[in-house]
């Protein structure tokens, strides 16, 4: 992955993906915002024209022992489109497992209000920064 600039960090779902961003330094992962996934790939184009991106990493999502999950078709088709319409961004996929219950304990932790925790977006911005958080934590 390139050293300088942001790094986006999605949690594919097949109605919305969660988006997190880096800083600049790419040290701490932030939560950003919920698009519908079939908007993802404008989303990025803006993204991509406001700042270009160092990188995209993508929950990688997978069942309890390893394999393929139901939403597995649904982030591959995400990420193969990525790929094809922005070659110049390096995509890596991490796993994800757990990151949704990992996200509602950060917010039950944080103190956050039962009713902005039972917003599904709001989990799903919140998983994405898990996702690219653990990225960033990888040695590399």
């Amino acid at each position: 992955m390139r050293k300088t600039g942001k790094i986006l960090g999605l949690d594919v779902g097949g109605k919305r993906t969660g988006v997190a961003i880096t800083d600049a330094l790419q040290m701490i992962a932030s939560p950003k915002t919920t698009v519908p996934t079939p908007e993802i790939l404008f989303f990025i184009q803006k993204m991509q024209q406001e700042e270009p991106l160092a990188g995209i990493v993508v929950g990688d999502p997978k069942d309890l022992s390893g394999g393929l999950s139901d939403a597995s078709p649904v982030v591959a088709q995400v990420v193969a489109a990525i790929k094809k319409h922005f070659p110049e961004i390096e995509v890596v996929m991490v796993d994800e497992r757990f990151t949704s219950k990992m996200a509602i304990q950060v917010m039950v932790q944080s103190g956050m209000a039962k009713k902005k925790r039972q917003e599904k977006g709001v989990v799903d911005q919140i998983s994405a920064a898990i996702i690219l958080q653990s990225f960033l934590d990888q040695p590399r």
